[in-house]
């Protein structure tokens, strides 16, 4: 519309992006561009409740007697009128302790070509629909590159529209602008569905209700592109766990850009792969894992995925972070010890699939379970081999476990590539591994009546130490 029309028009400038007006206070603007913006006051007078209901009063007439106006949200306490490119929202008590007013204003409309380093991304939408999460902190431009991103799908012939709550995108009349269906985005989504338009820009993302709403409408075909809060170009995906299911992340996003400071500062591309994650070992702990590259380098950065009970988000950036994993491993492995002890619980990882758990002697049985079987599923839940061993509470000093005192020596078969210990009489038993007495761990007994440690383990050298310096070796049943 026109500003001439407006009764606030004397605050804009040219580089003005909002206008804010209470009573009881000066009116205040905020000016300037994406990069730099400031909150500053306009004009030293204080505004009384008579001036700001007027320019309400004003405004509403406006909105509903114009043929360029409509309502976002109208009640009593307060309402959202779009006119012309103002979205201007106007506040009164009881729900606000005063009158206001606040009127935004987009000041810069871009095209995809003043956006470097795009010409990947252009490429990308092009070829098929996608989906794309358009990440970034408040004020860094996320809806401004939207718009962009909106006109130039319709410019190369696709069929736009979009999902806006308040609709205040500036976008051509070729590009349908749709709002929540009788207050509900679920039902703009099953008329979407109808209309089957080739694109859809949902701004913004922000319940769970519109995570539901974009993965639904992805899934269905139509290619999505979401505006989201995030502070990390991660962290927009981050907002998908849990709201969608983790093999599906990568359908209802494949991309991701984050913006800082009006430009592109980060393009993600998102995969999923069935793989050992990043920084474990075994081949058994295979799983689905969602791969997040930098879209220009093709370099991995990070990988989410199950790790027991929980999807967990894990830094690569190009090499094994050993110490992400670490942390992990240790925070998995006292939560699950400590939901059979209420005693203190410490861990020691002695590499990448192996750990020493040291606990009060008292609630060792607790862990261990009957014949074993408690930590044998714990250890079968991580994916990773737990020793159990006691400390005195105030030294931390390491004791010895001591069980049942019935020991058995035996000797010890070094192999090449392992250390059996035979244990015929256990099959399917927990025993402990003493040497000279020095609790060493606890391990179930396969069907071979053997338990076996890959040489070169941080346990099994030192059994082997222990064993070139002539201690005995025993096993003790568990009971």
């Amino acid at each position: 519309m026109s500003e001439e029309g407006l009764p606030i028009e004397k605050f804009f400038t040219e580089d003005t992006i909002s206008v804010h007006l209470k009573v009881g206070a000066p009116p205040m603007a905020k000016r300037g561009y994406i990069t730099e913006v400031k909150f500053e006051q306009v004009e030293e007078e204080i505004l009384t409740e008579q001036q700001v209901k007027g320019w309400a009063e004003e405004i509403e007439k406006l909105g509903r007697e114009s043929g360029l106006g409509f309502f976002e949200f109208d009640e009593k306490d307060m309402k959202i009128i779009q006119l012309g490119n103002y979205r201007i929202t106007i506040a009164q008590p009881p729900f606000s302790d005063g009158w206001e007013i606040t009127a935004v204003r987009p000041t810069v409309k871009t095209t995809i070509e003043d956006y470097e380093g795009v010409e990947e991304l252009t490429g990308r939408l092009l070829t098929r629909q996608r989906g794309i999460l358009i990440a970034g902190a408040p004020g860094m431009g996320k809806t401004t590159f939207a718009q962009a991103v909106a006109e130039f799908l319709s410019g190369n012939d696709f069929c736009v529209k979009t999902m806006e709550r308040p609709r205040d995108l500036q976008v051509g009349p070729e590009i349908t602008q749709y709002t929540a269906l009788g207050g509900d985005m679920a039902k703009t989504a099953d008329v979407l569905l109808l209309v089957r338009p080739d694109y859809v820009i949902y701004d913004e993302i922000r319940k769970t209700e519109d995570f539901v709403v974009f993965g639904d409408l992805r899934l269905s075909g139509v290619g999505m592109i979401g505006v989201v809060h995030a502070t990390r170009a991660v962290d927009a995906l981050q907002r998908l766990v849990g709201r969608v299911e983790l093999g599906l992340i990568p359908q209802v996003t494949d991309t991701v850009v984050y913006l800082k400071e009006g430009s592109i500062e980060t393009i993600y591309d998102v995969s999923m792969e069935i793989k050992v994650p990043t920084g474990l070992v075994e081949e058994d702990l295979a799983r689905p894992v969602v791969m997040v590259r930098n879209f220009v380098t093709g370099e991995l950065e990070y990988e989410i995925y199950t790790f027991s009970s929980q999807i967990v988000t894990i830094p690569v950036s190009g090499k094994q972070d050993i110490s992400g994993v670490e942390r992990l491993a240790v925070q998995e492995i006292e939560r699950e010890l400590k939901s059979f002890t209420k005693g203190k619980v410490e861990i020691e990882l002695n590499g990448k699939n192996r750990a020493t758990a040291y606990i009060e002697e008292k609630n060792i049985g607790a862990i261990i379970g009957k014949r074993g079987e408690r930590i044998s599923s714990i250890e079968k839940r991580l994916g990773i081999g737990i020793d159990v061993r006691a400390y005195e509470n105030e030294k931390g000093k390491i004791e010895n476990v001591q069980g049942d005192q019935n020991h058995e020596f035996i000797e010890i078969d070094l192999s090449k590539k392992h250390i059996s210990i035979p244990a015929e009489k256990y099959i399917g038993k927990a025993v402990e591994v003493h040497a000279n007495g020095k609790y060493l761990f606890t391990a179930t007994v396969g069907n071979k009546g053997v338990v076996q440690l890959a040489r070169g383990s941080t346990i099994a050298e030192e059994l082997e130490d222990l064993i070139d310096r002539g201690k005995e070796v025993s096993i003790v049943p568990v009971v």
